[in-house]
């Protein structure tokens, strides 16, 4: 399994959206062995700060801390330096920041002996191809997605964050080895949300993802453990038949 190189020691990857640290925490130990890793975005990175990366950590799960970095080339690289002080695994920047401030976010990253995987940014799943137009991008989201994922290859990003309908078109375009972490998973009968560009967890495995970033289908269930071992379970069964 892909997974694996990247430190994971399963494929999915559980959003911990949660607006304080003693429920996201509370979430995170309640998964911890029926995910291989958890998500830890802006709402609970802005709320209690680096003090929630380090208290997620300690269920022994890796951390992918998705704060999609967008600014001038200085400004991330301080940014990257100070997450990478924190032992994520991952980490996100946006690929619209331009060449400069992707090479700047590498640099600062090369710095570490143990250093984040720095993944770049694509198009949101949220965002479709009027929305793309209403901002002036010229294309449907996945010529963008393709376009800037080329970008940050040349630029010696890790890997991507692409919706699930890009995966085959960005594998094709960068090769086998950059990473491409997938959001917008979801499972048969779960609804799409805010999401416009969603497919199913073995789909996104068939087409190319190596790691699925799944939220409220895991984090809203009465059970979230049962739900996230349902998905795992449900991959490792399609694993061992395609063998």
């Amino acid at each position: 399994m892909r997974a694996a190189h990247a430190g994971f020691p399963g494929p999915v990857v559980a959003a911990i959206d949660r607006p304080d640290l003693e429920s996201a925490l509370g979430l995170a130990r309640r998964l911890a062995g029926a995910v291989g890793g958890l998500k830890l975005g802006l709402e609970l990175f802005v709320a209690e700060g680096p003090a929630a990366v380090r208290a997620l950590a300690s269920t022994g799960l890796p951390i992918f801390l998705d704060l999609k970095l967008h600014d001038i080339p200085n400004t991330v690289a301080g940014a990257v330096r100070a997450a990478a002080g924190l032992g994520v695994a991952l980490l996100t920047v946006h690929a619209s920041g331009g060449r400069a401030m992707l090479e700047a976010a590498v640099e600062a990253a090369r710095a570490f002996p143990t250093r984040p995987r720095l993944l770049a940014v694509t198009v949101l799943t949220s965002l479709d191809a009027d929305d793309l137009a209403a901002t002036g991008v010229a294309g449907g989201p996945l010529e963008q997605a393709v376009r800037l994922a080329r970008l940050a290859r040349e630029a010696g990003l890790d890997g991507m964050v692409c919706s699930p309908l890009e995966i085959a078109a960005i594998r094709a375009a960068v090769g086998p080895e950059p990473l491409l972490v997938v959001p917008g998973i979801r499972p048969a009968g779960a609804t799409s949300g805010d999401q416009k560009r969603v497919m199913s967890p073995a789909a996104a495995l068939a087409a190319g993802a190596d790691l699925l970033v799944v939220g409220r289908p895991i984090t809203a269930a009465p059970d979230p453990a049962a739900a996230a071992r349902a998905i795992t379970d449900e991959l490792a069964g399609l694993a061992r038949a395609s063998r």
